[in-house]
Order: structure tokens, then sequence, then C-alpha cells
């Protein structure tokens, strides 16, 4: 059986607030799934992705309703997105706040992963549900896309905002509940689709937000950044090292031996413990470097010799040249083409 991880309290009070609102009776609800109802005290708590599974399921046969994801994107709120809310609500356009979607989506829950991708004018956030349960998964994924678009019309103080087409795995669940989801999505949507895939016209990624606070936002991706090392179950020692290496470029440093001291170890033992998960500190430099390079050139006004600067870079030069060799492009066509 697939391993459904954890997901956290902030996205579970959704549905909860969605089974109250429809009547049903919560406290047998949380028996049944095997969970405490003391768990909604905790703001960073988290639960088992089985008893999550467990508790949709339940939900769905009590409502008996073929469109409960849908409307529980009615409840969404920042809080549901756990400390990615609080990043989203402080980014300054909506493109801004969708590139901070795949990042920290794991201090949500391991429920599904985000991919983004550009084409010919237009953004596709194509969503992958880890949940297997046949009933419960294209309630889930009703649930995040009708969350997402509830949520990203908030931010941006525009109830009219919508995409230009939505594309769900799922079967139509009766022609008569179609409408359903046009009204509420106002676009077509496609069911029996390959893939579930949300897309966007490319200028909505302009669209300003109704909160900017770009030093929030830095505080709040450290603090989400620290999350997601204690979260990380592949290897916590590559978490943490990326960790430091963004901490130190954010100030234009990227010295390995600081970078050792944080964790408390010799430069020469993190080199050989490195070696031993299979990668290099020069490896995670250039990765995390690429990473924030990108994301200075979509998401900020900030010239490319300051970003050469801010991300260590003696000379613009080589950073043109280390960022083509990754890109296929430089900063400039970069940046260019996503305009």
């Amino acid at each position: 059986m697939k391993n459904l991880g954890t997901a956290s309290i902030a996205a579970f009070r959704q549905y909860v607030r969605a089974a109250e609102s429809a009547g049903a009776d919560t406290t047998a609800l949380f028996t049944k799934a095997g969970l405490d109802p003391t768990i909604l005290d905790s703001d960073d708590g988290r639960i088992n992705g089985e008893q999550f599974q467990r508790f949709i399921l339940l939900l769905c046969e009590r409502t008996h309703n073929p469109t409960l994801g849908l409307e529980t994107g009615d409840f969404v709120q920042p809080g549901s997105y756990s400390v990615l809310g609080y990043i989203t609500m402080s980014c300054a356009t909506l493109g801004e706040a969708i590139a901070r979607i795949a990042p920290f989506e794991k201090l949500v829950g391991d429920m599904g992963t985000t991919e983004l991708a550009m084409s010919q004018g237009c953004i596709k956030l194509t969503w992958h549900c880890n949940y297997n349960h046949p009933t419960v998964r294209p309630q889930v994924v009703d649930n995040v896309f009708a969350s997402w678009i509830t949520y990203a019309r908030w931010l941006a103080d525009d109830t009219t905002a919508s995409p230009t087409r939505v594309y769900l795995k799922r079967e139509l669940p009766g022609p008569e509940l179609e409408q359903a989801y046009r009204q509420r999505w106002n676009c077509p949507v496609h069911f029996g689709a390959d893939k579930d895939t949300i897309t966007l016209k490319q200028e909505l990624l302009n669209t300003r937000l109704r909160q900017p606070d770009p030093l929030l936002r830095k505080t709040l991706e450290a603090h989400a950044l620290t999350q997601l090392a204690s979260l990380d179950t592949d290897t916590d020692l590559i978490s943490q090292v990326k960790h430091s290496i963004q901490q130190q470029l954010m100030h234009g440093i990227t010295r390995q031996d600081m970078v050792a001291e944080t964790l408390g170890i010799t430069s020469r033992t993190l080199q050989r413990k490195l070696s031993q998960e299979g990668v290099s500190y020069q490896k995670l430099l250039d990765d995390v470097r690429q990473k924030m390079a990108e994301d200075y050139l979509l998401n900020s006004d900030l010239g490319i010799p300051d970003i050469a600067l801010r991300l260590g870079y003696s000379e613009t030069t080589s950073f043109h040249r280390k960022f083509k060799a990754v890109a296929g492009k430089t900063p400039g066509e970069f940046r260019a083409s996503r305009e």
C-alpha cells in the first residue's frame, strides 16, 4: 500500500468546517476515523494520511454529495495552507504566489504534488494526487482546484478571475452536475482527461495582490524552510545544507565552512557526509543558486548585476555563463521569455 504521509491540521480543518456546515455529526466522524477531536487545538500538528483519507471517505458516505470536493473549496482560508498561505498573502503578484506552491506545498500535506509549466502564452498547473481511494481521490482533486481558484480570487480581490480551462481525470458526476463546475469556475471544464490541470492566461500572473510585504515574505519563507527540513524524510542533511546555503545567499555569501558550522561539524566532515549521500557541496550550491536566480528573474525587478551580486558571484559574466549552462538561456533571455 502506498504511504500517504501526513496532512497538516490546517488542511484538515477545511474539511471539518465543511462537515459542520453540512450538518454532519463530526464527533462520530472523528471516532470512526480514529482521530481525537482535540487535535484541532493545535496549529502545528499533523495527522496520518490514511486517517485523513478515511475521514474524507466517511464524509462522502455521510453526505452522499457527488460534488463535495467542489463545495469544500468555499471553506478555504489563508490558514488552510499553513505558513504557505501567509507567504502567498505577502507576495506582490499572483505569479509570485503561484511560484510558491510547489516548493512549500509539503507543509500543507502529502496529498499530492504540483507541476508548473508554460506553453503558448498559458500557465499550466497540474496536480498529481497521492490519495488512491476511488471515492476519495476525485473529491480531493476537486477540493484542491476549487480552493486554489477561490483563494486566488480573494488574494487578487477579484471575484471574476478565472482559469481559461480545467481538465479533470475524474468522469463527469452526472450531466446535470456539469454546470455546477462551470458556474463556480467560470470556464470550460473537461472530464476524463489524462491529467488534472488548470490553465491560466500568462497575463494573470501580473495581477497585483492586496497585501504585498516582501520583508514579511522573506521571514515566512525562512520559517517555512526550517519546517520543511524537519519534514523531509529523504535526507535531513541535504535539506539542512540547502537551507543554510539559501540563508547565506540572501547576504551574498557562499562559504562552505560557515554552512558546516551551522550544522555543528567541520567542513571536512560535511564533505564526507555529502559524499556518502552521493552529492557535493558545489552541486547543492549550484541547485540553490539556480532556483533563487529563476525566482528573482521571474518575480522581482532587480537588475541582473544585482542578482549576480546577491547570489555571491564576483562577476556578472560568471553568473551569465553558469545560468545559461543550466537553463539554456541567458538570464536576460529567460526573463524576456516569461513576459
